[in-house]
């Protein structure tokens, strides 16, 4: 069945921070979408619609250090209109134009525990809670959104002194995604031993932020790599992962807006999307 994406914003709040942050919420809807403005960007959308009938998988999404969920949003609006709500945190203290937590040990304890929090918002809405399918819940994440997934969904980062960071779990996780990930914390001994759930791995060529090396530690490290499909993406940079900016913004000195020499952006897009897609829909249940 063919949707349309449905919008609004979600109010959470994280005691344990002391703050309340906001999430971007997308699911399926029968609503007729429209193009509506985000700040510089544009997402064809139906603000505040009735969810269609039915019931759906969903996705966490974890944005990048100091970044945003809307930079992710051909990714999280395609998810919605095949089927899946989607809800895309905007981490506190480290996001874009709130980045004070970015660095610091406390930002590596509160991004995993916002996961958590995210889906006992989505659960108890009173719209979507009882249209979400409770077994085919999946996270996905780029960067240190990669670090955040990785930890809610069992794994144990590491200090560069080498000692191991207490963060909270969350079993409810089946299926992960894993776009350039910051891996380098997963060094210690027995860090991914309780991450069994299949992972897409993608990382990026031309990556000079996460190298690819992170990426194949996670997948090393994993207790069940037979359950790991990583890829390479040919000429991709760490940034190519995120949506096309506008125009104004593809200045030179603006890195994420770059990408390496011949790579287009636009159109990887579209396969990206496709293909998380079908790993989504491949390895969750039902």
């Amino acid at each position: 069945m063919s949707f349309q994406a449905g919008y609004r914003d979600l109010a959470i709040a994280d005691a344990m921070q002391g703050v309340r942050f906001s999430a971007l919420l997308l699911y399926p809807t029968l609503a007729l979408a429209a193009p509506t403005a985000f700040g510089p960007y544009s997402l064809r959308v139906a603000p505040d619609a009735p969810p269609a009938q039915g019931r759906f998988p969903l996705v966490v999404l974890s944005h990048g250090n100091g970044g945003s969920p809307l930079l992710y949003r051909e990714l999280s609006t395609h998810l919605a209109r095949h089927g899946f709500v989607v809800v895309c945190p905007k981490h506190p203290g480290n996001s874009l134009g709130d980045n004070d937590l970015a660095d610091t040990p406390a930002n590596l304890v509160n991004r995993p525990r916002h996961v958590g929090l995210c889906l006992d918002a989505v659960l108890q809405d009173e719209a979507l809670g009882t249209r979400i399918r409770r077994d085919a819940i999946a996270a996905i994440g780029h960067s240190l959104g990669a670090y955040t997934v990785l930890c809610a969904a069992g794994g144990v980062p590491w200090t560069r002194e080498g000692a191991p960071i207490e963060v909270p779990h969350d079993d409810r996780l089946r299926a992960l995604v894993l776009l350039a990930p910051a891996g380098a914390f997963f060094g210690g001994p027995g860090s991914l031993r309780e991450v069994t759930q299949p992972m897409l791995i993608l990382a990026a060529e031309h990556d000079l932020v996460t190298p690819g090396w992170q990426a194949t530690l996670v997948r090393d490290r994993a207790p069940d790599p037979g359950r790991i499909r990583l890829q390479v993406v040919p000429g991709a940079g760490h940034f190519s992962f995120l949506g096309p900016f506008p125009a104004p913004m593809r200045r030179a000195e603006f890195a994420p807006a770059q990408d390496p020499p011949g790579f287009d952006r636009t159109a990887f897009q579209k396969q990206l999307a496709a293909q998380v897609l079908e790993w989504l829909e491949a390895t969750l249940p039902g």
